[in-house]
């Protein structure tokens, strides 16, 4: 009965981590650089399992403006670090610090996002 009981408990335990490892990876950002991004915010998708921030910024070449996203942590995580859904608007100046994307691709992970009032909100911690 011991042994069953057992068998069970570890089970379950399985189970209830299978969803933390089905987790995806974060093979296509590079985490040995940081990129700083200043640009003016699009839109910030603010959704599970994952908030989305996107800017548009001034490519330094032609002048035209190219969008970027940037994979953010959950919601809760970043409420939890005092961020919320209207902390920024459309239209707003921000600068983000990031992971880039390892094929080159506009866009990156978040590590943290600075308001032009100066109040700054951590993302991902580093790997």
């Amino acid at each position: 009965m011991k042994i069953t009981r057992n068998i069970l408990a570890a089970t379950v335990l399985v189970s209830a981590a299978a969803p933390a490892y089905a987790h995806h990876s974060f093979a296509m950002f590079d985490g040995e650089k940081t990129i700083t991004m200043s640009g003016t915010l699009k839109e910030l998708e603010w959704s599970n399992p994952h908030a989305w921030i996107r800017i548009e910024v001034a490519d330094a070449a032609s002048g035209q403006g190219q969008e970027w996203s940037f994979e953010m942590g959950s919601p809760g995580q970043l409420g939890a670090k005092g961020m919320k859904p209207d902390s920024i608007k459309p239209g707003d100046k921000i600068v983000i610090k990031a992971h880039p994307m390892k094929d080159g691709s506009h866009g990156g992970q978040f590590m943290t996002v600075a308001f032009a009032d100066g109040r700054t909100v951590p993302g991902m911690a580093a790997r």
